[in-house]
């Protein structure tokens, strides 16, 4: 059974940095494509980034150049490092293993960013 554990979630203030970071168990971590999605009080969750087993990377259009996502494949994990934070990014983020059939979902960690 595949499990995502997200964490490094917390407070910080505009212009700040986090790391998140994920540890997946449970399946071949280095063949599937993961990604990182947020939820935001009111709203749907929406796509954020994603990288391929090949490590190529994809953002939505508000992150670009102020986060990156990476992966690395021998300890099953996966960061989404977000700098120059907004109060526009707070959200829950949650870590997913891309897969045809329907993805795999972690619990969620919470990202605040005060003004």
């Amino acid at each position: 059974q595949v499990q995502l554990v997200e964490s490094g979630g917390g407070l910080v203030q505009a212009g700040g940095s986090l790391r998140l970071s994920c540890a997946a168990s449970g399946s071949i971590f280095s063949i599937f494509a993961m990604g990182w999605y947020r939820q935001a009080p009111g709203k749907q969750r929406e796509f954020v980034a994603s990288i391929t087993s090949g490590g190529s990377t994809n953002y939505v259009d508000s992150v670009k150049g102020r986060f990156t996502i990476s992966r690395d494949n021998a300890k099953n994990t996966v960061a989404l490092q977000m700098n120059s934070l907004k109060p526009e990014d707070t959200a829950v983020y949650y870590c997913a293993q891309l897969r045809s059939r329907g993805n795999y979902w972690g619990q969620g960690t919470q990202v605040t960013v005060s003004s």
